[in-house]
This record gives C-alpha cells, sequence and structure tokens, in this order.
C-alpha cells in the first residue's frame, strides 16, 4: 500500500507516493507525464509491479499538477522540482541504496535535464521518450544527452508518434555504450498495443520488469 508524502522545498510542498519493496536493492523516483499526475493508473500499475522486483518506488507530483493546472511546468520549475525531489529522498528515504531516476515522457526528459545540470543519479530510465513533437522530427530534443556519462534505457513503443523508430535508434547509438533501448512491438507512446486488452494499469505494468533487469545489471 502506497504511503502518502509531502516533500518539502524552498517554493513548497510537492505531493508524492511511496511503494516500499521487501528486502529492496535499489530505490526508484519516478516522475509523471505531461498529461496526468502521479496517481494514473498507468503510474501506479509500474510502480505496483517493479516493488514485486524488489524495487521501491517514490512517485511525485509537478508544481504544476499539484496546482490543478493544464500546461506543464517550464524547464526550469520542473528541473528545480526533480532536485528537490532527489535531495530529499536521498537524505530521508532511500536508506543507503542507490538511487535510480525515471519518468514517463515529460518527466524523464525532466529528470535527464536535471541530470545534465548535476543532479546525481545511477542511471535515467525513459518511459517513452519524447524525442520529438508529433510530425516535428526535424526539431530533436536529444543534444543534452550526448555529454551524459551514466547508463540511460530508453523503452519505446513502435507506433510511438513522439520518438521515430529510426531516428531514436540512431539518438541511441551515439550516446554513451552503457545506454540501450528496449522495444514494445506495437505500443503507443503510453505502450497502449491496439486490441491487447489489456488496461491501462497492465500497461504500466509491463514496463517494471525490463527496468528491474536494467536495475539490477547496473548493481552487478
Amino acid at each position: 500500500m502506497s504511503q502518502e508524502i509531502l516533500i518539502p522545498g524552498e517554493d513548497g510542498h510537492l505531493s508524492a507516493s511511496l511503494d516500499v519493496a521487501d528486502d529492496a536493492f535499489a530505490f526508484l523516483i519516478l516522475a509523471h507525464g505531461s498529461g496526468a499526475g502521479k496517481d494514473h493508473d498507468f503510474m501506479t500499475g509500474f510502480a505496483s509491479a517493479i516493488v514485486q522486483h524488489r524495487v521501491s518506488v517514490l512517485r511525485f507530483n509537478f508544481p504544476y499538477m499539484d496546482a490543478g493546472k493544464k500546461f506543464p511546468d517550464k524547464a526550469p520549475i520542473a528541473v528545480a522540482a526533480w532536485k528537490q525531489v532527489h535531495q530529499w529522498a536521498a537524505d530521508n528515504l532511500a536508506a543507503g541504496l542507490p538511487i535510480f531516476t525515471a519518468g514517463k515522457s515529460f518527466g524523464g526528459r525532466m529528470a535527464s535535464l536535471a541530470v545534465s545540470e548535476g543532479m546525481p543519479a545511477e542511471a535515467l530510465i525513459f518511459l517513452g521518450y519524447p524525442l520529438h513533437a508529433p510530425k516535428k522530427e526535424d526539431k530533436l530534443r536529444d543534444e543534452h544527452l550526448y555529454p551524459l556519462t551514466i547508463p540511460m534505457l530508453f523503452l519505446e513503443g513502435t507506433r510511438d508518434p513522439f520518438a521515430n523508430p529510426a531516428i531514436i535508434n540512431r539518438v541511441v547509438s551515439n550516446l554513451n555504450a552503457e545506454s540501450q533501448i528496449v522495444w514494445f512491438e506495437g505500443g503507443d507512446h503510453s505502450f497502449k498495443v491496439a486490441y491487447s486488452g489489456r488496461s491501462v494499469t497492465q500497461d504500466g505494468a509491463t514496463l517494471a520488469e525490463p527496468t528491474a533487469t536494467f536495475i539490477r545489471s547496473r548493481l552487478s
């Protein structure tokens, strides 16, 4: 059962949910995408599944989501929120476990920007990286990724309009050698597969095993 937490910061508190795994070997901080918050079925499905792999997970809301606003925070605000949550989790929750960072779409991209500005992390895990806007493949969001030296895992659907497969394969191939991509056949930006019969919760849960495998491989 999730524990609800308020994470303090200079500009106010952020709401978060903590799922503690039995005999955890890693701690994962997870940020939501632009359109739905930490309690969306996709997010809770992923969290519930990954704790079964002995990974504790902290989900948090960006300020705009807690404020009930429709549009995402600008990057500086979102990056500051990531740093606030990461520092507080390291000081109060992780209990010395290695801390990994993950995010759905917008949340993952903001995590990578925070890491590019010095936020520590064992690795970055992207649950659908928004490499470009749909049909705008000439404007990529990739420049800040190339200097990063930590491992990166890209979980991507083959039908994601935000990540042309050929382009994102090329991008990942030019990142550091510990970066990799895992494809989900038929998945869209939310990993929904047509006629799969899966619920949104189950869509999120499908990402837990490859995420846990990646985390375990980084610590072996």
